[in-house]
């Protein structure tokens, strides 16, 4: 066997990041051939990452990027599993890359780079994964706005918005992050989810108590309130006026959401 040089190991872990005893390892595997020991411990360091896959990531990032005429807009979010991790060079500049990459071919394109974030995962010892990923681009004179929560950036929105301006858009966006509606209006909310919510209203000891005759206007006062009132954009109360909702406040702006997608690593 090769005698193996303390300088040889400390070239292999500059060069891979790896642990000190495994780049040793490595090295003594491959009889000190340090290209070989690089592909060993990648292809180890793959096996690793398979491993760690199913953990969660709640750490992380959630970028974007908009187009200057808010004709196009790109949002990521890229987990990992702690904070010191969310805040090294090496994630920062993967976590950069997809948001390139997203932005310029697609959210599809994120597969070009998987051997990197295997690789990376690997080196850092940690789950990485491309968490979410969206790319807006306007239609029929739509403006794409953003917005990222500081000082963490775990949670974003991108949203498409016809009406308004730059600044109403990152205010809806801001408002969805917050209040995380599941719907932007009544007509997108499902038949069967509105059934079930008035049933459970209906069969309440709070309604049961009331006259018969008061029943359904009660239920569906209580609909729109605690169901559409909580789940529905336009019904939700507007987080920078309380006195109205959004619906209201977009209608003031003449401008409607056409489209939103909300990104939370926190879960």
């Amino acid at each position: 066997m090769a005698e193996i040089s303390a300088a040889l190991v400390k070239e292999l872990r500059d060069r891979t990041g790896a642990g000190m005893m495994d780049c040793k390892r490595a090295l003594q595997d491959t009889n000190g051939d340090m290209e070989a020991a690089i592909v060993l411990l990648r292809e180890k360091g793959m096996a690793g990452a398979a491993k760690r896959a199913g953990r969660e990531t709640t750490e992380g990032l959630v970028g974007y990027r908009l187009a200057d005429d808010g004709s196009k807009g790109t949002m990521v979010a890229v987990g990992c599993e702690t904070e010191p991790v969310s805040k090294n060079d090496e994630f920062q500049a993967f976590a950069t890359k997809v948001l390139d990459t997203v932005d310029a071919a697609g959210v599809d394109a994120t597969s070009e780079i998987e051997a990197e974030r295997t690789e990376l995962a690997a080196k850092l010892g940690e789950n990485i994964a491309v968490a979410g990923a969206a790319r807006f681009e306007a239609v029929d004179g739509g403006l794409v706005a953003a917005y990222a929560h500081p000082p963490a950036n775990k949670l974003g929105v991108l949203l498409q918005l016809r009406g308004g301006d730059a600044e109403l858009g990152r205010k809806v966006a801001m408002h969805i992050a917050a209040a995380n509606p599941q719907w932007i209006d009544r007509d997108g909310v499902p038949a069967d989810a509105v059934s079930a919510e008035r049933e459970i209203y209906a069969n309440s000891d709070e309604v049961q108590s009331k006259p018969e005759q008061a029943r359904e206007k009660i239920v569906e006062g209580m609909l729109g309130k605690r169901f559409f009132g909580a789940n529905v954009l336009v019904d939700q109360e507007w987080i920078h006026d309380s006195g109205k909702t959004v619906g209201q406040a977009l209608k003031e702006a003449g401008a409607e959401v056409l489209e939103y997608q909300r990104f939370s690593l926190a879960g």
